[in-house]
């Protein structure tokens, strides 16, 4: 993409041409000319008097009068060519950064097959609506966000997390917007549409994020506004200690609002479109700062710590009557209506039991946080945690004293099942920790992470026994999902505090954090209320996202003073007189160049713990 288009183009023509020719015209010609190739830099000076007072474009425009009046033509010429110039290149330079984030949007193909009535029809994908069963085929482009029916396809889902190597997808699999069918055919239960599509979610914190400010930014903005006085006040004291206007044009050329100004904003944007080819959303360039501050990083356990993807280990009877077999065929005729990680677990593990018996149920109720029931029967069936069954379900659960499992649970999620108020069985799910967890932590206190916090609903044993072996600081357990905002809230008191979850219920934590993560499987609430998403199930991320940001406020904080001193130098060479009005303009203009270029090409280096999975990809 070029720099240069429409009026910069002819704003420099004009520039380049009044300065070749002047020095070839009488003075009557030359003063018009350049008069009217200077109009659009003295209009801007004069302008931005009234929006912002004194700028950097009204110490140019003054620099250019003074040229004229004093009759040095080439002198004024040649400023206004390099402003035009320098103004074109750094205006193409911001425009390239946004463009660059703006890429990061996924265009629609604008057409679906859905099954209605029967049959499929090709609608348009503003009407599809959720609980639509939209048909993908090889070649097309998923447009919904749901899960898979039925169907089995190979997807290619770099567009959404840079991961190159397809994805299988079959019935219960997570279908994402943006992402192409490579081969087969999937059925997919549309669960968000139109604007509430990942796809449409992403255009959306791309479009906002172009608008948002750091603290950096703010800062550096104040900083220039104050530093133009002391501009105004060296050239004024230089010109009446030697009454040199030559001086005084050279000082006029340099100020330190346009790198000040312009330097951030790019470098975060830069940032930013990196961090999204890498496989992060980063909503705003105040979540970035905010997060290469922050040392203290607290963790939901499933699906973050955790995978997630649970198994079941056994199936304990409470009741004569019922065989295990039959206890898992009811939770899993009732539990097949979700999605959920549990759910899927207890269907998947009935099916290779070869358990194929179906209760007819009623329709099933989903208790957030809690569980589900339904009736088969004519008697309510519920199933879901202790404290749904025993305090709202008013349970017994006495029975389950002297039962001996004959293996250890310390490690093990239960899922109670009650059955006509009583209670009917247990089954036992192990969520083993990410391979890469552990090395994951070790990354971010490489990164200066000083306390690592894990926050689980998991018993006091089991939660201890996983965070001593990932090696957490701080283990709170047994929680209820509105318990963990409150934690987060009272712990970023002394320290700002990052959370990282997936679930429903880590949205209000999500929110009560400086810094909110959500995991690239988590539920779509956790992904709206975070700060920054991953779009790949790698939690190797989080050191990823950490090191951006550190490396990010890093360039902002020396490419700041390097510009500072820079100008300042300049300064004083000019008030010397070592330094020409051009030489001044060159040099400044030049400098400003160099570090928005330097600022948008820049790459940003992964932390060394990648290396081993790097020689793997």
């Amino acid at each position: 993409m070029g720099f240069f288009s429409g009026g910069d183009k002819s704003a420099i023509k004009r520039a380049a041409i009044s300065l070749a020719l002047v020095p070839f015209l009488p003075a009557p010609l030359k003063l018009a000319l350049t008069l009217t190739a200077s109009f659009g830099a003295m209009k801007r000076g004069v302008k931005s008097i009234g929006k912002r007072g004194v700028t950097g474009e009204t110490m140019e425009a003054a620099a250019i009068a003074i040229s004229i009046a004093r009759g040095n033509f080439v002198s004024a010429n040649a400023t206004n060519l390099l402003i035009a110039v320098s103004q074109s290149v750094e205006e193409g330079i911001v425009r390239r950064s946004d463009d660059l984030l703006l890429s990061l949007n996924r265009p629609s193909s604008g057409y679906v097959w859905v099954k209605r009535g029967g049959a499929e029809t090709r609608v348009g994908v503003d009407e599809v609506k959720i609980g639509d069963i939209v048909v993908a085929y090889a070649g097309d482009t998923i447009e919904v966000d749901g899960v898979v029916l039925s169907g089995a396809a190979a997807v290619n889902e770099a567009a959404m997390t840079g991961e190159s190597l397809s994805v299988r997808k079959e019935r219960g699999s997570k279908a994402t917007s943006g992402t192409i069918v490579e081969e087969g055919r999937v059925e997919i239960y549309a669960e968000a549409v139109g604007g509430e599509r990942a796809t449409a979610r992403i255009a959306r914190v791309v479009a906002d994020s172009l608008s948002s400010r750091s603290q950096s930014q703010y800062r550096t903005n104040r900083l220039a506004d104050r530093l133009i006085p002391f501009s105004l006040g060296l050239t004024a004291v230089t010109f009446l200690l030697t009454r040199d206007l030559t001086k005084v044009e050279a000082l006029l050329q340099t100020d330190y609002s346009c790198a000040l100004r312009l330097t951030v904003p790019v470098t975060f944007k830069t940032a930013m479109y990196r961090a999204g080819k890498m496989g992060l959303l980063v909503k705003s360039a105040q979540s970035l700062e905010t997060l290469a501050r922050t040392n203290l990083f607290i963790f939901d356990k499933t699906g973050t710590i955790t995978s997630g993807e649970l198994d079941v280990v056994e199936t304990i009877s409470l009741n004569r009557a019922w065989s295990k077999e039959r206890i898992l065929t009811l939770a899993a005729s009732i539990e097949e209506h979700y999605f959920h990680p549990i759910a899927q677990a207890i269907v998947e593990a009935a099916r290779r039991d070869g358990n194929t018996r179906h209760f007819q149920h009623t329709s099933v109720e989903f208790i957030v946080a809690h569980g589900v029931f339904a009736f088969v029967d004519g008697k309510k069936v519920v199933i879901g945690s202790r404290h749904y069954l025993e305090e709202d379900e008013k349970i017994d659960f006495s029975s389950l004293k002297d039962v001996k499992t004959g293996f250890s649970t310390a490690n093990l999620t239960p899922l109670y099942i009650g059955f006509d108020g009583s209670l009917l069985g247990v089954v036992w799910l192990k969520d083993e920790p990410r391979k890469e967890s552990k090395e994951a932590l070790s990354a971010l206190r490489k990164l200066g992470v000083n306390k690592l916090v894990m926050l689980t609903g998991d018993s006091k044993d089991k939660a201890l026994a996983l965070a001593n072996e990932l090696g957490f600081d701080e283990c709170r357990y047994e929680l209820q999902p509105d318990e963990k905002a409150a934690i987060v809230k009272r712990l970023r008191e002394s320290s700002a505090a990052a959370f990282v979850g997936d679930g429903i219920n880590d949205a209000p934590a999500l929110l009560s954090a400086d810094v909110g993560i959500a995991m690239q499987k988590g539920a779509d609430i956790a992904r709206i209320s975070s700060d920054i998403t991953l779009l790949k199930d790698d939690i190797f991320l989080l050191a990823d996202a950490k090191s951006i940001a550190q490396q990010t406020l890093s360039r902002v904080n020396s490419g700041s003073k390097a510009m500072i001193a820079v100008n300042t130098a300049i300064l004083f060479c000019a008030a010397t007189g070592i330094l020409t009005p051009i030489a001044t303009a060159f040099l400044h203009n030049g400098s400003t160049i160099v570090t928005l270029a330097l600022s948008a090409a820049k790459g940003f280096k992964r932390p060394s713990v990648h290396a081993p999975l790097l020689a793997k990809e």
